[in-house]
């Protein structure tokens, strides 16, 4: 990969850094294919149970699209119109458009969330902010849209009538606010933020990665469902989990008195 975006693999954890800090890590075209050959080696490889997403320095976690690429691509005809999602764009499906991604993302936020950024950290499973992260959709004041899912999501996640009000006016939130409001998972001191990071981490790891697949699949699948139509939706990885050695593991271990021995089949 080139220096725009990191990708490290340690143990069963996979972290993916946005590597352009002069930039306040902007994505641009090519950091979007690089992160699509990221996240499809996520997704593939078993021995990786869990991602951590962040950005380089204490100052953003990315502020969204390049805008001066976007800028220069428009001014010289390379640009189409667009709407909602990336189909068709380099990088598709992008983390925002992968709707079937079972494994459990973290975002490490460390500075600003805008734009794309907030709506890369709105498609992660946990949000661990520092204190100084702010978070906002500004689109609209450029003549835009959050158009990879922060309408979407924004009004999932939040109050309607706050999202609104956000999406509307590009007005920003503070970690305390994003926490208060049941965005963010934890909110620390930035110089905690990665031992708070490494925490979750552990946490998810104690687990079985089959099961937390599970449970992330079932609960994101049936959020809109009537509960009886819950309940009797087949799950994919409820499935696979049902009947993997993890599932005969974990019983086995307690009597045992021991550490599960997880291996994701």
């Amino acid at each position: 990969m080139t220096a725009d975006v990191v990708y490290e693999k340690t143990g069963h954890v996979a972290r993916i850094t946005l590597d352009r800090p002069a930039a306040l890590n902007a994505m641009t075209l090519a950091m979007h294919e690089q992160l699509c050959d990221i996240w499809d080696d996520f997704e593939h490889d078993n021995d990786m149970w869990v991602a951590v997403l962040s950005g380089t320095g204490d100052r953003s976690f990315s502020v969204g699209q390049d805008l001066k690429e976007l800028e220069w691509r428009t001014r010289e005809g390379l640009a189409s119109t667009s709407t909602f999602g990336s189909r068709g764009k380099p990088g598709w499906p992008r983390l925002t458009e992968r709707f079937h991604l079972a494994k459990p993302v973290v975002a490490r936020v460390n500075g600003y969330a805008l734009g794309g950024g907030f709506e890369l950290a709105l498609a992660c499973d946990v949000i661990v902010a520092a204190e100084h992260a702010e978070f906002g959709l500004p689109e609209a004041r450029i003549g835009l849209i959050a158009g990879a899912g922060g309408v979407f999501r924004l009004t999932r996640q939040a109050p309607l009538r706050v999202a609104l009000g956000h999406l509307m006016t590009g007005r920003r939130l503070s970690a305390a606010r994003a926490y208060e409001l049941g965005l963010v998972n934890s909110v620390v001191p930035a110089e905690e933020l990665d031992t708070c990071v490494d925490g979750w981490v552990e946490d998810i790891l104690r687990c079985a990665p089959l099961a937390v697949r599970a449970v992330k699949e079932a609960a994101l699948t049936s959020v809109d469902l009537p509960m009886e139509q819950a309940f009797a939706t087949r799950y994919v990885w409820e499935e696979q989990r049902m009947h993997s050695d993890d599932a005969k593991e974990g019983p086995r271990s307690f009597v045992e008195k021991r550490a599960p021995r997880w291996q994701a089949r």
